[in-house]
């Protein structure tokens, strides 16, 4: 499915809101003192992957990236390769691709490493969603960052959305990124107009972060979904947009709109709270049971139907 560029950090040539971070990173490396191996842990979507990319961008194509005001030149022929993952100094895994990821594609970093770099400079090797890899893969992971090389830093993104292997946690130095509410809404304003973005959703009641801002917009606005529709009708639209895809981002935007609904029940006072966490708990429930064990999707929207309407 073609999603728009700005779905991809590796597209970002802007970094927006994270420059403390980065600068902080950088400040790091130039004094040679950059952890070997580091993780960037904070919530989905706060522009962790970005921050990663602009610092690497200033690595390896300094006269193209401009440090005052965090930009990459797009005429800068690091990007292209970046961009289509054939720069060698950088190699990148992505835990979200768990279920195709086999322990020997972990193993065989190894190998890879272990050969020169195509430039005289340090290797980059970035484990995106570190806590979907699976258990097997990490185990494997540990045994191939235990004694990293001299030239060469890994990089673990984590989510949050699992909890990881505490050995994994223990052999990196951990950098929280955490957006205040002002700088949330800064960022997300920032990216609506940089890109043009027709706003659905509210920056400020959303309470999103600005990666999942920019896609839940774009799915509510391209799929003509609306928060006052019908919570059951949005649900089988979404689960139908799923199955066709494969694509995780529609569950993502249901369990959404499941908190805004429910979130108006409570806020109108039409049920007692009891209720309401009972019902939550039914469709969150369920809608993980449907995606744990593939679940028939009528059966699933008619039970949730049922539950909403009949208690």
């Amino acid at each position: 499915m073609d999603y728009p560029k700005y779905f991809s950090s590796k597209n970002s040539l802007r970094l927006f809101g994270l420059e403390q971070n980065f600068n902080f990173l950088s400040s790091l490396y130039l004094k040679d003192k950059l952890p070997k191996i580091l993780m960037l842990s904070g919530s989905k979507g706060t522009g962790k992957s970005t921050l990663i990319n602009h610092f690497l961008f200033s690595i390896f194509d300094e006269q193209n990236y401009n440090k005052k005001i965090y930009t990459l030149s797009d005429s800068s022929s690091l990007y292209k390769k970046f961009e289509d993952g054939i720069f060698q100094n950088i190699l990148y895994l992505k835990g979200s691709d768990y279920k195709s990821l086999k322990v020997d594609d972990i193993r065989n970093l190894k190998s890879i490493i272990s050969k020169s770099s195509m430039i005289n400079k340090d290797r980059f090797v970035i484990l995106d969603d570190i806590e979907l890899f699976n258990i097997n893969s990490l185990n494997a992971l540990l045994k191939v960052i235990e004694e990293p090389s001299k030239r060469d830093y890994y990089v673990l993104i984590n989510n949050k959305t699992k909890p990881i292997l505490d050995t994994i946690k223990s052999r990196s130095l951990e950098v929280k990124i955490i957006l205040n509410e002002k700088k949330r809404i800064k960022i997300i304003k920032e990216l609506i107009k940089s890109y043009n973005i027709k706003v659905i959703l509210d920056p400020e009641s959303s309470k999103l972060t600005p990666g999942n801002f920019l896609k839940f917009n774009y799915v509510l606005d391209e799929y003509d979904i609306s928060q006052t529709n019908n919570f059951t009708d949005n649900l089988s639209k979404l689960l139908n947009l799923h199955k066709k895809n494969k694509d995780i981002l529609f569950i993502d935007v249901i369990f959404y709109l499941s908190d805004i609904y429910f979130k108006n029940l409570k806020d109108q006072n039409i049920l007692k709270n009891d209720k309401i966490f009972e019902l939550k708990s039914f469709v969150s429930g369920n809608l993980n049971k449907y995606l744990a064990l593939n679940l028939n999707q009528n059966s699933l929207i008619n039970a949730i139907n049922n539950k909403l309407n009949y208690g």
